[in-house]
Parts: structure tokens; C-alpha cells; sequence
């Protein structure tokens, strides 16, 4: 099979393994970190969790450091971003040990929020840095399968690094400063990989004067206003990120429904729901994989356009077919189906998007990326605490997802058909 064969030559590339290695590494102490913190906020037996309360959590870790976006792109376009993997992951190992020990103390809740922030803060700086990165390791033509590979592989390590944190929190008596320290463990394995890679390599091109770093944040609105304006003249770029914002905003809807279905509708216990939780990602995760094998087939037949307007079709039908009757079975499938649909979205928008906009703003556009997640996730968490019910089943919530979605596949045609005679008139 063609995929079969470029992937093999893309595993020969040095520094993609390398570069791969530190995403997996790196993405799976991620998935450690958040299933404690899901543990601690949701399925802990103390706390009364309702959807404003999960919406509460998520506004906390995600919107402030969605402020940090900006300052991460300019500062991704200046600092070399194998420095960015290596100090980063040391940064997130030693606050991750802060976090266990806050664990230990039986501190207030705002400081155990505020060490987890500091933790996902400089997330933000690693992920962009993988993404901008990727194409300094990989040939144009490969980008799409490297696209495939990369974020998939991540997304399955983290899944791996989530069922690795229940099974420790298991043989630990449910111990969730055990399970950070695993996370931070992880952490420093990532930033010693990182070292395989050159510190030029990846990148930012020097070619343009930089100021340097101590004027960097001073010059951080007018780096944000470059980087919108780059992306205002990448049409297609512009696009690929307005669809990704609202199939994110449709995936924290249905994320948070889920959390409340496990927690209060499907189980009696808190350890019961946890582990449906754990078959939901799992399902999530087996979505995940497929799309990864099938996204470069799907480009090439149908094209990035086609191959977006596709997965929001799909999703538009079958997530309320299976998503309706609010029974665990038919809602693992839906899993299924939205892991698949969104990480195949998701490789077709991030190529557009890489392949579009310029190196020396990349970084920008991908914090500007990274952003516009984050708050499509935390307004879908605030959607769904207004709407859902306290056991999670809410007609209405999966109604209007499957809506945003229909909306997005036909805005993904019209914008490839007009593509499409675009480059008739122009031959």
C-alpha cells in the first residue's frame, strides 16, 4: 500500500523519529497530568460535581493561559524551538512535583489550580513548537502522512499515559500525588530526548532581525497584529482555523455531557465511572488511529476541503443517531466516531495550515491556533453547564452540535467548489 510505504520511508527520517519521540513522551505525561486532575475534580468522592462546576475547572486552566497564545508565537518565532522542548518539559517535570506535594498537604483548591495552571501554561509553548516545527524535519509531500502520524501518535500516547495513570492510581489506593509524579517523570524523559535534536534545526529561520528576547515582550501586540495579518492574506488558512474552532467547540459539548453521563448516569460509583470513562477515551483513541491511516487517502481522493466537509458530515449524522438514547453502548461508538472525525479534520486542517502561511510566522499562527481551541472548548463547557441536566442528558445539546456540524461540512464544500473554479478561470 502506498501509506504503508511512505510511512516506512517517514520512520527512516532521524530527526522526524526524534522529533516524534519527544511528542509521545511529552504528550503522554500530558495524558498522566489530566487524568489526575480529571480524578481530583471530577470523580473524587468529596466533591459534588455538576456541569458548571467542570466548566468552572476548565476556565481556570484554560482561558488565562489562552492569553499566553500570543506571547508563545512570538516568542516561538524567536527562541530556537529545540530549546523550547528541552527547558519546557524540565519546567513542567519540577511544577509537576510542586503539584504532587500540594496533593499531599491537603492545600486549598486555588493553589492546587493555580500549580496545574503553571503546568498547562507552558503547554502551550511545547505543542506549537511541535506543530511549527514539523515541516523542518519533513519533505512537503510527506507532510500530509507526517500530519497523520505526528498528532495522532501524541493523541494515542496520551491516551496510553491516561490508562497508565488509572492503572498506578489503582495500585497506589487511588493516590494522586503518586500519579503526577509520574507525569513529571515523564516530563524529564522528554526533555533529555529533545537533546537528540540539533539546537538549530528546527527552526525559526534567522534571516529577519529578531530583537532580542528582553524587548520580546514588549513587541508581543504588534507580533499578534503581524501574525493576523499574515493569516488575513492566507485565505485558506483562515478558514481551516474558523472550521477547527467550531468542530472544538462541538467536542467540549459533548466531552462535558459525557463526564456527566459517567459520573452520575451510567454508574453508581465514582470508580464505575471513571472506568467507562476510560472505555469512552479508549474508544476516542481507536478514532483516532483509523483517521490517522485513512486521512492521506482521504486528501488525496477528495482533497483537504472535501476530506473537512466529510468528517463534519459524518459527524452531523451519526452523532445524534448514536449519541440520542444516552445509553454507554451506542456512546462508546460515538466516541468512535468523533475521535475519528476530528483528528481526520484536524490532519487535513493542520496541513492547510502549515502548507499556507509562511515559517517565520508560524509559531504566531499556530498559538493564534492553539487560542481559538481553547476558548471554543471552555464556551462549549459553559454552553453545557446552562444546558445539560445534572445526569448529563440533554436532547438539546446534541441537537445543536449536530447543527454546528452540518453548518461546517456545507461551508467546507461551497469554500472548495469556489476553490475549484477559482483555479479554472485562473488556467
Amino acid at each position: 500500500m502506498p501509506v504503508v510505504r511512505d510511512l516506512r520511508v517517514l520512520l527512516r527520517l532521524r530527526y522526524f523519529r526524534r522529533l516524534l519521540a519527544v511528542r509521545l513522551l511529552s504528550q503522554s505525561a500530558d495524558g498522566v497530568y489530566q487524568v489526575a486532575l480529571a480524578t481530583y475534580v471530577v470523580f473524587s468522592p468529596e466533591n459534588q460535581t455538576t456541569p458548571g462546576a467542570i466548566a468552572s475547572a476548565m476556565a481556570v486552566l484554560l482561558l488565562p493561559y489562552s492569553l499566553i497564545g500570543p506571547f508563545a508565537g512570538v516568542l516561538l518565532d524567536r527562541w530556537p524551538r529545540r530549546q523550547v522542548f528541552l527547558y519546557g518539559n524540565l519546567l513542567r517535570a519540577s511544577l509537576a512535583s510542586c503539584t504532587a506535594l500540594l496533593l499531599l498537604s491537603s492545600v486549598p483548591d486555588w493553589l492546587f489550580y493555580a500549580s496545574a495552571l503553571c503546568v498547562t501554561a507552558v503547554n502551550r509553548f511545547v505543542l506549537a513548537g511541535l506543530s511549527a516545527a514539523l515541516p523542518r524535519v519533513v519533505d512537503t509531500e510527506r507532510l500530509v502522512l507526517a500530519n497523520s502520524v505526528s498528532p495522532t501518535a501524541g493523541t494515542l500516547a496520551a491516551t496510553a499515559g491516561g490508562g497508565l495513570a488509572l492503572a498506578v492510581g489503582l495500585l497506589t489506593d487511588g493516590s494522586d500525588a503518586a500519579v503526577v509524579l509520574l507525569g513529571a517523570l515523564l516530563y524529564l524523559l522528554s526533555a533529555m530526548t529533545s537533546l537528540g535534536l540539533p539546537r538549530t534545526l528546527l527552526g525559526p529561520d534567522r534571516a529577519e532581525h529578531h530583537v532580542p528576547l528582553s524587548e520580546a515582550l514588549t513587541t508581543t501586540a504588534r507580533g499578534l497584529v503581524a501574525g493576523l495579518r499574515h493569516l488575513a492574506e492566507r485565505r485558506d488558512a483562515a478558514y481551516a482555523l474558523a472550521a477547527m474552532a467550531v468542530l472544538r467547540f462541538c467536542y467540549g459539548a459533548l466531552t462535558v455531557m459525557v463526564l456527566m453521563l459517567c459520573r452520575y448516569a451510567w454508574s453508581d460509583a465514582e470508580s464505575d465511572g471513571l472506568a467507562l470513562l476510560g472505555l469512552a477515551l479508549g474508544a476516542s483513541a481507536a478514532g483516532f488511529f483509523v483517521a490517522a491511516l485513512a486521512s492521506p487517502w482521504a486528501v488525496g481522493r477528495w482533497g483537504r476541503w472535501g476530506w473537512l466537509a466529510g468528517c463534519s458530515g459524518i459527524a452531523a449524522v451519526l452523532e445524534p443517531a448514536l449519541g440520542l438514547p444516552f445509553a454507554p453502548v451506542p456512546m462508546l461508538a460515538a466516541a468512535f466516531v468523533l475521535g475519528l472525525v476530528t483528528q481526520g479534520a484536524k490532519i487535513a486542517a493542520d496541513t492547510e495550515v502549515q502548507t499556507s502561511v509562511d515559517d517565520a510566522y508560524r509559531g504566531r499562527v499556530f498559538s493564534l491556533y492553539d487560542m481559538l481551541f481553547n476558548v471554543a472548548f471552555v464556551a462549549a463547557a459553559a454552553m453545557s453547564a446552562l444546558a445539560l441536566p445534572p445526569d448529563g442528558r440533554s436532547v438539546v445539546v446534541v441537537g445543536a452540535v449536530a447543527v454546528l456540524y452540518a453548518v461546517v461540512s456545507v461551508a467546507m464544500l461551497r469554500h472548495r467548489h469556489a476553490g475549484t473554479s477559482r483555479a479554472d478561470v485562473t488556467e
